[in-house]
Parts: C-alpha cells; sequence; structure tokens
C-alpha cells in the first residue's frame, strides 16, 4: 500500500469526529480535499474503509484495523522527528478526555492527588460528550476518557475490539433549581411539577441524546435555553430563567443561589462514571491517572 502520513491523519481525524466536514475544518482543508483524500485510502487499501451514512461517517472493520496501524505509525513519527529535533520530553503525557459536568465535579481533586503522587506526568484535557469521547479514542486522539453510561449499562459502542473500561463511581440525577424561586426550600419535587418548567438543556446532534432535561418527563419539554457552558447554565438557573438536570456530585461547586432537589413519582435516575481506553497493556502513567481518578469520587 502506498500511503502517506497526510492520508492516516485525515483517517484519523474522520474516525473521531464522524463526518467528512468536521474532519476538514479540523485539519483546516477543505471537504473536497478529506473526500479526495479518503477516496485516496480506500485506492491504496483496495477496500472500503468508510461507512457513509446520512448522520454521519464510520470505519467499516477494515477501516478500523488501519486506524490501529495508523496510530502506530503516527506515533513512531511524532518519536522521530522528536529524536531529530533534539526534543527530549521532560514529562510523561497523558491525554484525558471528560464529560461536560466531570471537570467540575472531578478533574480538580484528580490532578491535586496526581500532582502529589506522580508530578512527572502531565495531563491535558478536552470535554464532550460520551459518544465523542468514545470516537477520539478509537481515533488515538486521546489516551484515557471519563465517561458516563445510564442503566442497562451496555457496552459503550458496538466496535472491536471492546475498549477496557472500570466503574469509578454512581451518582444520582437530580435537578438544579433557583432557592429563591418556584422550588424554594424544597428538597423533593413530584416529576408532574416538571412538566411546564422553562429547561435549560445542553445542544446535541441525533446521535447524541438531549442532556439538562429530566429523561422520564412527560410530555414535550419547554427548552428555554440552550448552553454547553456549565457556568452559563447554573447562572441562568441561579437568576431564575429555568432548571437543568445535574449529578449530584457537583453539589459542592454549585453556586450561590442554586439548590438541588430529587424527583419524586419517577425511576430514579443514576448515571455510572466509567473509566475507559483502548485495550492493551496501559502505560504506567495513564495507570496513575487512572488511578488518581478513581481514587477522588
Amino acid at each position: 500500500m502506498d500511503i502517506s502520513s497526510t492520508g492516516l491523519r485525515v483517517l484519523q481525524q474522520i474516525a473521531e469526529s464522524g463526518s467528512f466536514t468536521a474532519a476538514a475544518a479540523r485539519l483546516g482543508y477543505t471537504q473536497s480535499a478529506v473526500s479526495r483524500q479518503a477516496v485516496s485510502l480506500e485506492r491504496s487499501a483496495g477496500t472500503t474503509l468508510f461507512d457513509r451514512r446520512p448522520d454521519g461517517v464510520r470505519l467499516t472493520p477494515a477501516g478500523l484495523t488501519l486506524l490501529r496501524h495508523a496510530r502506530t505509525i503516527l506515533d513512531c513519527l511524532a518519536a522521530a522527528e522528536s529524536d531529530l529535533t533534539g526534543t527530549v520530553p521532560r514529562t510523561e503525557l497523558v491525554r484525558l478526555g471528560l464529560f461536560l459536568s466531570a471537570g467540575a465535579a472531578i478533574l480538580p481533586a484528580a490532578l491535586t492527588r496526581l500532582t502529589a503522587t506522580d508530578p512527572q506526568i502531565t495531563v491535558t484535557t478536552t470535554e464532550g460528550t460520551t459518544p465523542t469521547l468514545i470516537r477520539a479514542l478509537r481515533a488515538g486522539s486521546i489516551d484515557l476518557a471519563v465517561l458516563t453510561s445510564r442503566p442497562p449499562h451496555r457496552p459503550l459502542d458496538s466496535e472491536s475490539p471492546r475498549l477496557h473500561v472500570e466503574t469509578a463511581v454512581d451518582t444520582e440525577l437530580v435537578v438544579a433549581t433557583s432557592s429563591t424561586g418556584k422550588f424554594a426550600g424544597r428538597t423533593t419535587v413530584h416529576v408532574d411539577e416538571l412538566v411546564d418548567a422553562a429547561w435549560i438543556a445542553t445542544p446535541s446532534s441525533n446521535a447524541e441524546p438531549l442532556l439538562g432535561v429530566w429523561p422520564g418527563l412527560p410530555g414535550r419539554p419547554h427548552i428555554a435555553h440552550r448552553a454547553r457552558d456549565w457556568l452559563t447554565k447554573l447562572q441562568l438557573v441561579a437568576n431564575g430563567f429555568g432548571v437543568t438536570t445535574v449529578p449530584s456530585r457537583l453539589s459542592p461547586v454549585l453556586p450561590p443561589g442554586v439548590s438541588l432537589v430529587r424527583v419524586e413519582g419517577a425511576p430514579s435516575e443514576i448515571r455510572r462514571v466509567l473509566v475507559a481506553r483502548l485495550p492493551g497493556r496501559p502505560t504506567p502513567a495513564i495507570t496513575a491517572v487512572t488511578r488518581a481518578i478513581t481514587s477522588t469520587v
């Protein structure tokens, strides 16, 4: 096969982003250039690498096989560049992905512990939804991911080989409300009382669930505001502009004016926090970061 490093980087970005358009934006290419690289890759491989669907692009089994080799090749190229330029890493780097609320609830304590136990390890972080982070893991763009799942806790994806997954903690989903609003002074609310509430939700695509709305809410929710940033969402709640769902573990970092209430009249919504990586023997640095996360939740 005659495959360039550019082609392998395009393959990696398509696997992570799930579309030619998003891959082009991240790489700074035009969409047509990415499409040409994809066609060239398939021609060189002699097989179909991309499953082009209405909701995006997924790698075929052959594409996933090439992706595994692409990660190794690109890592070797980066190591060769480092050797040639004489830039020797002073620390061990772990690229960590986290679901959207984990940054506030988990990350500071984990990094504080890691600084004390393994100061030679540097962690870089990126936020995303669980489906986005799974793609990034598969693509090799991150080394470790803090993810969330809901019962019945099926496998995170259908790709092979399975991701290595550890359970960190189970946490209850609750509703954040204004401390001076309709539910002031209460610790519980019946699900029927939330039917007409103004919800503050996180934008989602067709492939990802709408976050911020109670999952068992009867009828269609009224979405008053859409925001990804947790500070924005919770400040809107504090000022009485809506309610949103949060994991109960966020209670220590809530801003003034926000209270948490449990929902009655509907099954409890339990979210499991998971730490996932690619299968195989982890590096000592990845093991240390995993230990720091699981020991602080």
